[in-house]
């Protein structure tokens, strides 16, 4: 997940800084970067994010993000 942060120009400087539950918005990223972020983590796991997921609260942390790629890559787990 930290290489994919390392590629948001935002986020690069402080990708290996930034703890699990850390608020990526605190740290710099705006509603701009997380598009971005979203397409990097889409083309990285295949997935497309459903509308339901395309909020603040998805992409909010890395723990955020696992739990919100887990649950795309396997919703019946969810």
């Amino acid at each position: 997940m930290r290489e994919i942060l390392a590629t948001n120009e935002v986020l690069a400087p402080v990708a290996e800084q930034i703890g699990d539950d850390d608020s990526l918005f605190d740290r710099g990223l705006d509603s701009f970067g997380s598009v971005q972020l979203m397409l990097a983590l889409e083309e990285r796991f295949g997935i497309e994010f459903p509308d339901e997921f395309l909020t603040r609260k998805s992409f909010a942390s890395i723990a955020a993000i696992r739990e919100t790629v887990a649950t795309v890559l396997h919703p019946q787990a969810a």
